[in-house]
């Protein structure tokens, strides 16, 4: 399952690719606009900087805003920065894990399936391709 951090982070990028107007975007206004409390986007946005995602300032003119243009993030760099592994079973998870049944697990062929079509369907999105779709009725 992705998380609120993982999800939270998407949509601060897409906030910022879609109000980028050269200047760094204070995190109020992208809280605002996304009805995210602005505390738990600091911690957020914290990590972001610190993968490479995005830039912050501080102080007057201070903000965020994207290190790279929408179309040059794919989603599951950002997804994989928030969440690290997402594997769905340990043995997938870390090069490192030991399982002694890795040799004769019935199941492993299907979890590395569904593993790798996880990774293709995240890492052939961009966030580009988010930005601006129509509302979705629910």
């Amino acid at each position: 399952m992705i998380s609120t951090r993982g999800r939270y982070a998407i949509r601060v990028m897409i906030d910022l690719a879609e109000n980028n107007n050269g200047a760094y975007i204070p995190l109020k206004d992208i809280a605002a606009r996304q009805e995210i409390s602005k505390k738990y986007l600091e911690i957020i946005v914290k990590e972001m900087v610190a993968g490479g995602l995005i830039s912050g300032a501080s102080g007057k003119g201070g903000g965020y805003k994207l290190c790279r243009k929408p179309e040059d993030y794919v989603i599951g760099e950002i997804l994989c920065l928030m969440e690290g592994s997402l594997s769905p079973v340990a043995c997938l998870a870390s090069e490192t894990y030991e399982c002694p049944r890795r040799a004769t697990c019935k199941t492993l062929p299907m979890w590395k399936e569904f593993d790798e079509m996880v990774h293709d369907f995240f890492y052939s999105k961009k966030l580009s391709d988010l930005m601006s779709l129509p509302e979705q009725k629910q």
